[in-house]
């Protein structure tokens, strides 16, 4: 289970975020820090998977604390959550090895993407050998076949191919649908078919539409394609 340290000066929304996380299936966020030297501290005690990382902090900036992790070649993830819209942030971010980069304010379904398609790298990366179409999906290069379901990230363990075709087919021939309907079309839990479609969807051979009703948390339903 991937574990996350949350890094924003703001308290209210720190908060607001690890609630987002601790509300992700399979994550689980282990610290909030509100300063790049509790930051590093945190870093250095806790050992997180990821980090998220507000770039205004009130002592340096962020990114002072991912190049400062990177010379001490930690590889741990980073997400850069914060609402620096400027080009050349965004460029030191890409370029000092950020994982992703997500600008304030976002709603929660935004975030679990972003948590989803981190899982998804990491668990490509953990796979084994590499061949050219895992390198390209990974560095989001194209392959010789540009249809995103000919290039997949492997499946996490758990996850068989056949099973997997099958809810690529059943999504196909549903044109959309979730995963609970997804479950019954292929005859497996509603936990299984939504691993494979949040699989699919951060390898990007599916792509996902919110659907609001009256109450409650709006349904995510998935469609073949971007």
């Amino acid at each position: 289970m991937p574990t996350v340290l949350v890094v924003d000066d703001d308290f209210m929304v720190a908060d607001i975020h690890r609630r987002f996380v601790d509300h992700t299936d399979g994550f689980t966020a282990v610290g909030v820090a509100h300063t790049a030297a509790a930051a590093l501290t945190a870093v250095a005690q806790l050992d997180p998977d990821l980090i998220l990382l507000d770039v205004h902090l009130p002592d340096t900036s962020g990114l002072d604390v991912l190049r400062r992790l990177r010379a001490e070649k930690n590889p741990v993830g980073v997400i850069m959550i914060t609402a620096a819209r400027e080009l050349d942030t965004v460029a030191d971010a890409l370029s000092g090895g950020a994982a992703d980069y997500l600008i304030k304010p976002f709603e929660y379904p935004q975030l679990r993407d972003k948590l989803e398609s981190f899982r998804a790298r990491t668990e490509a990366l953990e796979s084994g050998a590499a061949d050219q179409d895992l390198v390209d999906s990974l560095f989001g290069g194209a392959a010789a076949d540009p249809r995103p379901e000919a290039r997949p990230l492997p499946l996490p363990k758990g996850l068989s191919a056949e099973t997997g075709r099958l809810v690529l087919d059943a999504v196909a021939a549903a044109a959309e649908l979730s995963a609970t309907e997804c479950a019954e079309a292929v005859g497996i839990s509603r936990v299984s078919a939504r691993r494979y479609l949040e699989h699919y969807l951060a390898s990007g051979a599916l792509t996902v539409r919110l659907q609001y009703g009256r109450a409650g948390r709006p349904e995510r339903r998935y469609r073949s394609g971007r």
